[in-house]
């Protein structure tokens, strides 16, 4: 092993295959690797066998759940929105010629205990059970507003400098309801958290904007599109990816170590006796826990169910928010169903996630909200798990390494962590310019 690579990525989380995709395109040599004998990481997708030796050991499943290998099961699962930042890197990479996307059926947001299906354009809002009439006349300017701002016309700021003023302060003069703050907030511009109304009110314009743009985009219930068979599809794309522009993949290599010099900058990476070297190394923080740090917990339940997620319009595939006021609680609870229809689970089988930040340390009481929203269940799983983030200075140490994903169930914080990291690794912004129609032609076909 005496050739040098430009960088070695450690682990072929989703994270890690976008990256190295992006860099295997941009013209670097890169070598990727993974201590496990199987594609995705932490956020790998099992089949019912796997998933039942990870939670119960050596009980085999019930036969009444039918084939394991019909089952996909995500790990982590996500979203992706129809227009937004992921599925812009997919396009830029050419990865999605080994894609297949099926819009999903349904967004929807809890509100005073019951679901509601989250209104995004000015016509919804007056059709939306919601809210009174009053507020649906507020709410329809409001989304007015929005639809027709653009940030290269001024005509259409209606005298206000978004860069300026706060969303609070945009929201005020339209004299919205706390609750219908809630749910523009969390269920459209897709806020963890409420700090986003002291901020400047740009971002959050253009984050409502896309979710309407998303949703107009293939005409189904949602802004959201998901591949079929589910995300364990994509570090596979990836990887077929990498090797067309000649990157090479290494799946269960054990003890994949990481070698400093002197100057505890990193040079290569050991694993079975042999170092390859590099300039440079990408990883989850599972490699290289001396530069990492705890900043979280996520609380979890994955349910096998044999229908819907009730009050949804029978959606085969949907989100469900529940803004942290709702609950009183500090974080948003999110529940993610996919089925039969996306071919992750057998026919007539629907997959459910109940996530959320982890506040307490009992999952169970703390996913009831979410998980009773949910009717009868055939099977429940409870899991937690610690969240990282890096401490280490990349430039110091040449390490690159991804913050563990959260319990959103969309991309949106996933792909702003992995575009961040492309700048810092390479020193320059990537270009997301894209032809969105490139990925549009599978997820129309399928409908």
């Amino acid at each position: 092993m005496d050739e040098e690579y430009d960088v070695i990525v450690l682990g072929t989380g989703l994270k890690e295959c976008i990256l190295s995709g992006l860099l295997s395109v941009d013209g670097l040599k890169v070598l990727h690797m993974d201590k496990n004998d199987y594609y995705g990481g932490e956020s790998s997708s099992l089949n019912l066998n796997q998933l039942w030796k990870r939670f119960r050991g050596d009980e085999q499943p019930p036969e009444k759940l039918g084939t394991s290998k019909e089952y996909n099961v995500d790990m982590i699962p996500k979203f992706m929105m129809a227009n937004g930042a992921l599925v812009r890197v997919l396009i830029h990479t050419n990865v999605t010629k080994y894609l297949n996307f099926k819009a999903v059926d349904g967004s929807f947001v809890y509100n005073k205990g019951k679901i509601y299906k989250v209104p995004a354009t000015d016509v919804e809002a007056l059709k939306s059970s919601l809210m009174g009439l009053f507020e649906k006349r507020r709410l329809r300017k409001f989304f007015i507003f929005v639809q027709d701002f653009e940030e290269s016309n001024p005509k259409t700021h209606e005298g206000m400098d978004l860069n300026k003023i706060t969303a609070r302060e945009l929201i005020s003069k339209y004299e919205l309801e706390d609750d219908t703050i809630d749910f523009i907030g969390h269920a459209l511009a897709l806020q963890i958290d409420d700090a986003y109304l002291d901020q400047p009110a740009m971002a959050f314009v253009k984050r409502v904007k896309l979710y309407a743009e998303s949703l107009a985009r293939f005409q189904a219930g949602s802004p959201y599109i998901y591949p079929m068979y589910g995300l364990g599809e994509l570090p596979q794309a990836f990887a077929r990816l990498s090797a067309v522009y000649g990157g090479t993949y290494m799946l269960n290599k054990p003890q994949c170590k990481v070698e400093f010099d002197a100057n505890g900058k990193a040079y290569g990476v050991t694993s079975e006796g042999e170092t390859a070297k590099c300039k440079k190394v990408v990883c989850d923080p599972s490699y290289l826990s001396e530069k990492v740090k705890k900043v979280g917990k996520v609380a979890r339940a994955i349910c096998i169910m044999s229908h819907p997620i009730p009050d949804t319009n029978d959606s085969h595939s949907c989100q469900v928010i529940l803004p942290q006021k709702q609950l009183g609680r500090k974080s948003d609870m999110y529940l993610f169903c996919c089925s039969y229809a996306h071919n992750v689970a057998p026919n007539g089988k629907y997959i459910a996630f109940v996530a959320t930040e982890a506040e307490t340390d009992d999952p169970q009481a703390e996913l009831k909200p979410g998980v009773d929203l949910l009717g009868p269940v055939d099977e429940i799983f409870y899991e937690t798990y610690d969240r990282f983030e890096p401490t280490n200075c990349p430039d110091a140490d040449g390490c690159f390494i991804s913050s563990s994903y959260d319990g959103t169930t969309h991309f949106e914080s996933t792909v702003v962590d992995v575009i961040s990291m492309y700048s810092k690794i390479t020193g320059k912004a990537l270009d997301l310019s894209v032809d969105l129609s490139a990925a549009s032609a599978a997820a129309a076909a399928e409908e």
